[in-house]
């Protein structure tokens, strides 16, 4: 038997690999969840990127009965860098008729949401690659293009093994000092020496985007000093969007939140971390860095269900999230 509720939403969480949904209601029970394919309409362009999304969110909604709009749609998802992008988002996905209240914004805000109970402060993203985001109380946003080199970034996976790489092949041919780097950069692909796993990748036998891989290698490694410098360039990576943001937003003297996410932040590693916390602590701000290591689907929903929802409905959502409840491909 079908049925219509309005006091439910829908979460979504689109990412370049993969697309999570949650449906759930306003007492925070999660209903049905499903996971889909890549969200890229950088890629696909938006109408097809929202056709694939939609058989997605049409199995949620037969898992759990659900005719009709529901109250909220809140989509955090890759593709909307730009606040034309999110606009243009915003607007396919409000046609779509899946919710009588949309929001859509770029996937780091999720990131913020999990990690801010108001949805207020900064959040730093590191994952593949590396982002910024932040809201102040009076709603103010500071954000940043996040196109990579061309818009001033550096960090994330594929920064930090692309650049383990260049150290390793100089410190083994000797233009640069000799580095652990070499030797563990070529066990972790099974190869002799760094340069072979260059030639390897210039061959086409191996992905340069599996260069993405060797961040865990790296957290291994810092007694040597150029494995350690290469974090420390991270840490002063994400000390600067997050100051900047900070800045920007009036926030550099207040005490604000500073959430870390993503696979490299994630991990929370205690040399990353500590560089981290002592960049913030030298610039004088007033920050509380938090590691969220929750789905990111987990901001959306929070997002979704409202700032108004007490925090026993929170906590009721949050543990099922993270215990991974219902979910079904």
């Amino acid at each position: 038997m079908s049925r219509t509720l309005t006091r439910m939403f829908l979460a979504v969480d689109g990412g370049n690999s993969k697309t999570d949904v949650v449906l759930g209601d306003a007492t925070g029970k999660i209903l049905a969840r499903a996971r889909g394919g890549p969200f890229r309409p950088q890629v696909t362009g938006v109408p097809a990127a929202l056709d694939a999304l939609t058989e997605t969110v049409a199995r949620v909604r037969a898992r759990a009965g659900v005719e009709g709009p529901v109250e909220r749609l809140s989509a955090f998802v890759a593709g909307a860098d730009l606040p034309e992008e999110e606009a243009a988002l915003q607007e396919a996905f409000a046609r779509r008729g899946w919710a009588r209240e949309v929001h859509v914004a770029n996937d780091t805000f999720a990131l913020l949401h999990a990690g801010s109970p108001d949805g207020t402060g900064i959040a730093v993203v590191c994952g593949t690659g590396i982002n910024c985001v932040g809201i102040a109380p009076d709603g103010s946003v500071a954000r940043f293009p996040a196109l990579g080199i061309l818009s001033g970034d550096w960090g994330g996976g594929m920064d930090i093994g692309t650049l383990m790489l260049w150290h390793a092949v100089r410190g083994e041919d000797g233009r640069g000092p000799r580095t652990a780097l070499a030797s563990a950069v070529a066990g972790h692909f099974g190869l002799p020496t760094a340069l072979d796993v260059t030639l390897a990748i210039h061959a086409g036998a191996l992905a340069e985007a599996e260069l993405r891989t060797l961040t865990p290698v790296l957290f291994t490694l810092t007694s040597d000093p150029i494995a350690r410098s290469i974090l420390d360039r991270q840490a002063d990576e994400v000390c600067a969007l997050g100051l900047s943001a900070l800045r920007r937003l009036g926030l550099d003297r207040t005490p604000t939140p500073v959430i870390l996410g993503g696979g490299v932040l994630g991990a929370a590693d205690p040399y990353l971390l500590g560089r981290i916390g002592d960049g913030f602590a030298a610039s004088q701000a007033k920050v509380e860095l938090r590691v969220v290591t929750e789905p990111p689907v987990t901001g959306a929903a929070l997002h979704a269900l409202g700032v108004e929802a007490d925090v026993a409905v929170r906590e009721l959502l949050l543990r099922q999230l993270s215990a991974g409840a219902a979910l079904v491909g």
